[in-house]
């Protein structure tokens, strides 16, 4: 089962959009935001439009003193310290956005990491299904009081084309008979977008409503875990690092079409979509090429969505939210 408007709008937005573009012109003065991997790549540039366009800013980090000062010119931003990957941590930077805060307007869950080696975390969870996407659930639910406030908050998820290279393992998702790092962050990319689907399900009695996007091809620190030499194979940079890929973008490009996600009103009354160049992105056929654009059907399943959800709860222990 798919979503039925899973399909584009007609967005005055392209591909080419900057973040620049995107916060021309509005006026977030009063709205609270939390932006996960707020100093550096897509989040740095979500972060700066924000808080130029009036937004208070809170950045979660894992390196905080590398946030202050990628944010020390950015208006109206507090960095907190908080590790994805460990859900103690997530929960005491929860506790410590919910004694600041009494309304949480945005939660921009742009953090993530990339086909990285081998690595277990917490009790033996695979590394980037836990950083990118139980991190992510475990926030979400602690925060989701505030976001139940704000009477219409927007969650907004970086997940990727990424996802079409394997749905969730149910047999496996933590990579216990042999590790393979890309199909361990396709699974956590369709994990994001899935993720996405069912909370909005269970928010938008309250108003808060949820997206999923894939940014685009940008070259960020996202790619920092990768050898230069496999880089170079895939035809992305030459061998000083520098982009020769077709259809890159830049970080500004690519941090476009989440802050549309979080402010467009072609979007109000809508949510548990997956998003790509602005616009809603169309559900692509099996084994359609990744850089064809659109979502797979996997990804925005209900079903999926609900049977994901109750695996992260049950494993996580992250605060149910009831409706």
């Amino acid at each position: 089962m798919t979503n039925t408007d899973q399909q584009p709008l007609g967005s005055p937005f392209s591909d080419s959009t900057t973040a620049e573009d995107i916060v021309a012109g509005l006026d977030l003065s009063g709205r609270t935001a939390v932006v996960t991997g707020g100093y550096s790549g897509l989040g740095l540039e979500t972060t700066r439009a924000l808080a130029a366009a009036g937004a208070q800013v809170i950045v979660p980090a894992r390196r905080p003193d590398v946030a202050r000062a990628a944010l020390q010119e950015a208006k109206n931003c507090e960095v907190v310290p908080m590790d994805l990957a460990d859900i103690d941590s997530v929960r005491s930077a929860s506790a410590y956005i919910g004694d600041r805060l009494d309304r949480l307007d945005l939660l921009m869950a742009v953090a993530g990491v990339m086909a990285t080696p081998e690595r277990r975390v917490g009790p033996g969870w695979e590394g980037q299904l836990t950083a990118n996407h139980f991190g992510h659930f475990v926030l979400a639910c602690e925060l989701y009081p505030l976001l139940a406030a704000a009477d219409g908050a927007r969650v907004v998820v970086n997940s990727s084309a990424g996802h079409t290279l394997t749905g969730i393992r149910w047999h496996d998702p933590h990579f216990r008979t042999g590790y393979d790092k890309w199909l361990a962050y396709g699974q956590a990319k369709t994990a994001n977008a899935l993720f996405a689907v069912h909370l909005d399900a269970l928010g938008k009695g309250d108003g808060v409503r949820a997206f999923a996007l894939h940014p685009g091809k940008i070259i960020t620190g996202l790619q920092r875990e990768m050898a230069l030499q496999e880089q170079i194979d895939r035809g992305w940079v030459d061998g000083q690092g520098s982009v020769i890929g077709e259809g890159f973008k830049s970080p500004s490009q690519g941090a476009a079409t989440g802050l549309w996600a979080a402010t467009s009103p072609l979007l109000d009354g809508r949510g548990g979509l997956y998003l790509e160049d602005c616009d809603v992105a169309y559900v692509s056929a099996p084994g359609t090429p990744m850089d064809d654009g659109g979502v797979r059907a996997y990804a925005v399943d209900p079903d999926e969505a609900a049977r994901l959800w109750a695996l992260s709860l049950a494993v996580t222990g992250a605060t149910p939210i009831t409706r």
